[in-house]
C-alpha cells in the first residue's frame, strides 16, 4: 500500500495479510501526503518494492483521483522503466457529475474534473496492463474482480496446526 500526495510513502510493505493492509488503509487521512499528486514517484517506489520479490507475476495497481501534479518523475516515463517486468492496471476513480446542496440552492459539480484519463490509459498501456474507469463503489468491485481473473495470485497454502502434547493422559492413566 503506497499513498502519494507530494512525495509518495510505503504504507504497507508486500504482505498477503489483507486485514493489516485494510487497517492501515482505514487510518490513512485524505491530504496525509499533501495536496499534490505525485503519480510517477508512486509508480518508482512501487517498482522498487516489487524488485526484491521474485515469485510470479509483478502487478501495479495505479488508483487515482486526478492527474500529476507533483513529483521528479513523470508517470508515464516512471511506466515505461516499469515495463520491464511490471505490469502497471490504473483505475481512474470518481463520478461524472454530483449535485451538491447549499444555502444558494443546488449546484451540479464533475468531481473528476482532473481525472487525467489520457495519461492513465498511456501508463497502462506502457506496461501491458489495462486501464479502467470507476465511477461508484459497485463498479470497483467489478474492476478488482477483473484484475484478480487477469492476473491469478498463486501461493502455497499454508496451514497451522496447533501443537499441543496430550501424551500424559496415557502416560498417567498407564501409571
Amino acid at each position: 500500500l503506497i499513498l502519494f500526495g507530494e512525495n509518495a510513502y510505503l504504507q504497507t510493505p508486500l504482505t498477503f495479510d489483507r486485514h493489516t493492509v485494510d487497517r492501515m488503509l482505514q487510518e490513512s487521512a485524505i491530504g496525509l501526503a499533501g495536496e499534490r499528486t505525485a503519480i510517477g514517484d508512486a509508480i518508482g517506489l512501487g517498482v522498487k518494492e516489487l524488485q526484491h520479490d521474485r515469485r510470479g507475476n509483478k502487478v501495479l495497481v495505479l488508483l487515482t483521483d486526478g492527474a500529476n501534479t507533483a513529483g521528479a518523475v513523470p508517470p508515464v516515463e516512471a511506466a515505461r522503466l516499469a515495463a520491464k517486468g511490471v505490469t502497471i492496471y490504473t483505475i481512474g476513480i470518481g463520478a461524472d457529475e454530483m449535485t451538491v446542496h447549499s444555502f444558494f440552492g443546488d449546484r451540479r459539480i464533475d468531481p473528476s474534473a482532473d481525472l487525467d484519463e489520457k495519461a492513465l490509459g498511456a501508463i497502462a498501456g506502457a506496461t501491458g496492463g489495462r486501464y479502467f474507469r470507476a465511477r461508484d463503489t459497485a463498479q470497483l468491485e467489478k474492476i478488482y474482480g477483473v484484475i484478480d481473473r487477469l492476473q491469478p495470485v498463486v501461493r502455497e497454502r499454508q496451514t497451522f496446526r496447533p501443537q499441543r502434547s496430550l501424551y500424559y493422559w496415557p502416560l498417567g492413566a498407564a501409571a
